[in-house]
């Protein structure tokens, strides 16, 4: 109820503005209703790593490379594809630190999984290694993620998982070289004692990243790790 107050006096006094355009927001978020018409849906794609498909299936399957290579984690959730409007909320908070497009990022994603994703134990954001978190000041992962916790009430785990390795910036690279720069890069520092653990990344591109930290959770002893991100590429 003392949460719901503040949320009425924050509106009235700030009322939500679209980021991208500037115009009013709707249903408390700041992104009109225009511009959230115009963000991509990921809806055809393959149920365990959301690689998009181009054309509709009849039930859930897999594409190749998930039938051919089983990746570690059991199921991805990414409402959006990558591009335009989705694209540019996300690399301003990356790399131009627009914290305000963390909880709207953090919003449109909780809205998706609380109808579609099996509530899990514990939130684990993707760690960053120390040295890009000293550079960059936060990570976005985190902060999109205080907000899914919030309104889902799962707890987030900071941690249990360390980032170990500082591995190179994966955009300019392939998929086989991402598997080889991400190899390795995570350890389990402390017990976890859930079964159940979501990773949350703001995007997917080829799932390196949330394969190789999945692997480690799944050493420790976690049953079943899901993928949220906000977007796949």
């Amino acid at each position: 109820m003392v949460y719901n107050w503040i949320n009425i006096i924050q509106d009235y006094l700030l009322p939500p503005t679209c980021i991208l355009c500037g115009n009013a927001g709707f249903d408390n978020h700041d992104i009109c209703n225009s511009c959230y018409q115009r963000l991509l849906r990921n809806n055809l794609c393959c149920y365990r790593c959301a690689e998009i498909f181009e054309t509709p299936a009849a039930s859930p399957i897999l594409c190749g490379r998930c039938l051919s290579s089983h990746p570690a984690f059991d199921e991805t959730y990414a409402p959006f594809i990558y591009q335009g409007e989705m694209r540019h909320l996300i690399t301003s908070l990356k790399f131009g630190a627009h914290y305000k497009n963390a909880r709207l990022l953090g919003l449109l994603l909780a809205e998706h999984l609380k109808i579609t994703a099996q509530r899990p134990d514990l939130i684990l954001p993707v760690p960053l290694h120390k040295a890009r978190y000293r550079q960059r000041g936060f990570n976005q992962a985190i902060e999109i993620a205080k907000t899914v916790s919030r309104e889902l009430q799962i707890p987030l785990d900071l941690t249990s998982c360390l980032r170990h390795r500082d591995t190179p910036h994966q955009t300019a690279l392939t998929a086989k070289q991402r598997r080889k720069n991400i190899k390795n890069a995570f350890s389990i520092i402390k017990p976890i004692h859930a079964q159940h653990i979501a990773i949350l990344d703001d995007v997917m591109t080829t799932g390196s990243t949330a394969h190789e930290l999945a692997n480690s959770l799944k050493k420790a002893g976690v049953s079943r790790v899901d993928v949220w991100v906000c977007a796949r590429a």
